[in-house]
């Protein structure tokens, strides 16, 4: 397994991050004893980097956690885990309010049976809270020692750098981490997520780096997923994320890559992401051993220049005006495209 720093602080996570949604979420997900034996099995491969969140498995999959890591050497492992969505039916049971930030915070780590959180994400933005209560609080946790680094995850470029510059402004802890969906289904975040997280020396994780399965191929065009699916119980949130032309059209062209390269598809579609270093580590949605298995592969390899070319424009993405006019003035200065 190889390591990567989580952007410009000194923090190393492995390359493949095991994310742990499906630990303990009904229907679609896995049991207790499976989850146990996937994190045993990362731990084993090397992996130190294991993502979590309050609302996984409405709160299962921290407990999960907490009980395996109990008898784990503590200091070893780099826990991420998040706060935003409703946990209980209190008005202000939500946001990023000091009141939720502090009460979420002092739950997961009662869950996970821990002192501290090495990264803590807000989940998304809260139109109402603003960022400067939302960032003092933060910061004074992290005074505290509940956790060391904090992250955001589904907010706007400019609310990144909102947040990082109320922190500069009030020397307050920033963020130094982004977590986003990001596949060759859903590469939008080339446009201005990762400039930004680049801009401020973060790191960045990628969910769903297989598109929910899409990109490996097993979700034939249908009008509605089978029943029993991952799209068949989640359909109103991950449809509209992979379920599209697009979708489809992609995956198939990623399968025909992968026979004509002799890569599995799995294999290529991670690697295609860690090929950029500005990506710190795929976050691997698994919930079967032999899925685990598959996606450690990209922990120590590095798919080749020439097939990353193809595959970037086999699957190019349309990502507007601004980018296209900010890569011809790059060309025409610097003679390459900006990245």
């Amino acid at each position: 397994m190889k390591y990567r720093f989580l952007g410009k602080t000194g923090l190393l996570v492995s390359r493949v991050c095991l994310g742990t949604m499906a630990f303990g979420a009904k229907d679609w997900g896995c049991d207790r004893n499976t989850s146990t034996q996937l994190i045993n099995r990362y731990l084993e491969a090397g992996g130190n980097f294991i993502d979590t969140a309050d609302i996984y498995a409405g709160s299962i999959s921290e407990e999960i956690i907490g009980e395996v890591l109990k008898d784990k050497k503590r200091d070893d492992i780099v826990l991420a885990t998040k706060c935003l969505f409703r946990r209980g039916a209190s008005p202000n049971a939500k946001g990023l309010s000091r009141k939720h930030i502090i009460e979420a915070c002092e739950a997961s780590l009662k869950r996970l049976q821990t002192d501290y959180i090495d990264l803590y994400y807000i989940h998304g933005p809260d139109p109402f809270t603003p960022l400067e209560e939302t960032m003092r609080t933060l910061n004074d946790l992290v005074r505290q020692g509940k956790m060391r680094y904090l992250g955001c995850s589904n907010i706007f470029a400019w609310q990144i750098l909102k947040a990082n510059g109320i922190s500069t402004l009030l020397n307050l802890e920033r963020f130094v981490c982004g977590q986003y969906m990001y596949n060759l289904i859903n590469r939008d975040v080339e446009r201005e997520v990762l400039p930004a997280c680049k801009d401020q020396g973060m790191g960045f994780t990628s969910w769903s780096p297989l598109g929910g399965g899409m990109l490996i191929g097993k979700y034939q065009k249908a009008e509605k997923p089978t029943q029993g699916t991952r799209f068949f119980f989640r359909s109103e949130i991950d449809g509209p994320r992979f379920w599209h032309e697009r979708g489809f059209g992609t995956a198939n062209k990623v399968v025909d890559l992968s026979e004509k390269f002799g890569i599995s598809v799995v294999t290529l579609a991670l690697s295609w992401i860690l090929h950029d270093k500005r990506v710190t580590s795929i976050i691997t949605g698994v919930k079967t051993m032999d899925q685990l298995e598959e996606n450690l592969i990209v922990g120590d390899w590095d798919l080749p220049q020439e097939i990353w070319d193809e595959v970037n424009r086999e699957t190019a993405y349309d990502l507007g005006h601004l980018s296209q006019f900010s890569n011809l003035v790059y060309r025409s200065t610097f003679g390459e495209e900006e990245t």
